[in-house]
């Protein structure tokens, strides 16, 4: 029997106010453990939660870029677990009021577009970080209280691959809101997964189990790869599957099983006591809604349009925020008729640069003039594409100016007549085969002639003229 992935994802998103949900305790990653705690944030009776009225604005926003429906009236719920990481043995967060219902976000999936529903957008608050040593379990609080959107997918998705861009175009997304660091090494952001499997063709949904421990995208995806093959495994030998929340074990290439899945009635959720009911008004939405920054794809339909750029062309472009501000103010900047100039530089040898540094294009160390005075050289012939690049590594590296590199380096391109006449005339008498086989109507032999007359000039011979030169002499 052929089985059918079901999978969605509950991803938790840290809010980058100033300070916490409910106080004022500052939000400082790094800080030594338990120092930015205070009366409220630990539980202490007797204290009373006020809610962040900038964490609300930032959730709301991102409810409105997913396109969620955001609900007059919202509240917040006890929910009771007991967790050495959780000091008020109960987490606020929203159970049958939550800010946002009915979202959706759009992937490509095998070429074609398909559409990701968002079940949900809430508020919670973060519980603290139990840090394991070999004969004890730590516990730090600082990140107790820290504003948290729980965004929940439906179960929409059908392949790992599928769940991977989705949490890289939700990344996108909150980026470009400048509402979280989006950060998985520090927990800004995290996943938690929940996969199925069932009949080809069925309706019904199989028995899930709910991944936890992923610390990136790809080990989501891996999980994932993982658990159908468990999953399809246990099926096929008619093993009974159990609901249950499994741990990803990265070193292993596995998962593993933590406990049984709880359910709602688990965790006896109930109305906080201590926060009203909030009621979130038309004209509060609107002005959020009209602040909105250009998302990801309206910015890809844009660059497309304005700079006749391709949709992969431009979806490399604006995958980050600054990537986008970058590239887009180095297309501007650029003179020339033909901007796919500039973008075969920014997606070629820029883009391969920021690859082997593992950074991002606009955290290159690279001046927009001297990129831009760089792509001019080459134009004119002044220098040659494989010495610009060489070039380019060098002022990233260096941070000087690239005429004063391209100086250092000698690598002015050679295009006196004269002096590459001399040189072809030491390629032809050393490569007689090729000759005859140029002579032959061979054309390659023509480009393997010209790529020794490079070689011989260590890469600075103008290729066009020494194209013609060859041409000319041979004919």
């Amino acid at each position: 029997m052929k089985y059918e992935t079901v999978i969605g994802l509950e991803v938790h998103l840290q809010l980058k106010t100033k300070t916490k949900a409910f106080c004022g305790c500052a939000i400082d990653f790094g800080q030594p453990p338990n120092s930015n705690v205070c009366p409220v944030c630990l539980g202490f009776p007797g204290t009373l939660p006020v809610y962040n009225k900038e964490a609300l604005n930032y959730a709301i926003k991102v409810a409105l870029a997913f396109d969620c429906q955001i609900q007059e009236h919202t509240k917040f719920d006890r929910k009771n677990y007991f967790y050495p990481d959780l000091p008020k043995n109960y987490q606020i967060s929203q159970y049958d009021l939550p800010l946002s219902r009915q979202g959706h976000m759009m992937i490509t999936s095998k070429d074609a577009p398909k559409r990701i529903g968002i079940t949900r957008i809430h508020l919670e608050e973060d519980a603290g970080k139990l840090i394991h040593e070999a004969d004890a379990s730590l516990v730090d609080f600082n990140r107790t209280g820290i504003p948290l959107l729980e965004i929940v997918s439906e179960p929409d998705l059908s392949s790992p691959q599928e769940a991977f861009d989705y949490l890289t175009g939700l990344k996108s997304i909150v980026e470009y809101l400048d509402v979280s660091d989006c950060d998985m090494e520090k927990g800004s952001l995290r996943c938690d997964a929940n996969i199925s499997l069932r009949p080809e063709g069925a309706k019904e949904l199989g028995v899930k189990t709910e991944l936890k421990n992923m610390n990136s995208f790809k080990g989501v995806k891996d999980a994932l790869v993982f658990e159908v093959s468990r999953q399809t495994e246990l099926l096929q030998s008619n093993q009974a599957m159990v609901q249950e929340t499994r741990l990803w074990d990265a070193d292993g290439g596995r998962t593993i099983v933590m406990r049984s899945k709880e359910g709602a009635k688990d965790y006896r959720y109930f109305p906080d006591p201590d926060l009203a009911v909030f009621i979130i008004d038309q004209p509060m939405i609107a002005k959020i809604k009209s602040a909105l920054p250009e998302l990801p794809q309206e910015k890809l339909r844009r660059f497309v349009r304005d700079y006749s750029l391709t949709e992969y062309d431009a979806g490399i472009l604006v995958s980050s925020k600054g990537d986008a501000e970058f590239s887009e103010a180095c297309i501007q900047k650029y003179q020339g008729h033909d901007k796919k100039i500039m973008v075969n530089w920014l997606i070629g040898p820029l883009l391969s640069e920021a690859n082997s540094r593992k950074v991002k294009l606009h955290e290159l160390k690279l001046d927009k003039n001297e990129l831009l005075s760089l792509i001019g050289l080459v134009e004119k012939q002044e220098i040659s594409l494989l010495s610009a690049k060489s070039v380019l590594t060098q002022a990233i590296d260096t941070q000087k100016p690239v005429q004063v590199l391209i100086k250092e380096g000698n690598l002015s391109q050679i295009s006196n007549t004269d002096l590459l006449q001399q040189i072809i005339e030491t390629v032809i008498a050393e490569n007689t085969k090729s000759v005859d086989d140029f002579k032959a109507g061979k054309t390659n032999a023509l480009m393997f002639l010209v790529g020794q007359v490079m070689k011989k000039s260590a890469g600075k011979a103008n290729p066009k003229i020494v194209s013609d030169l060859i041409n000319r002499r041979l004919s």
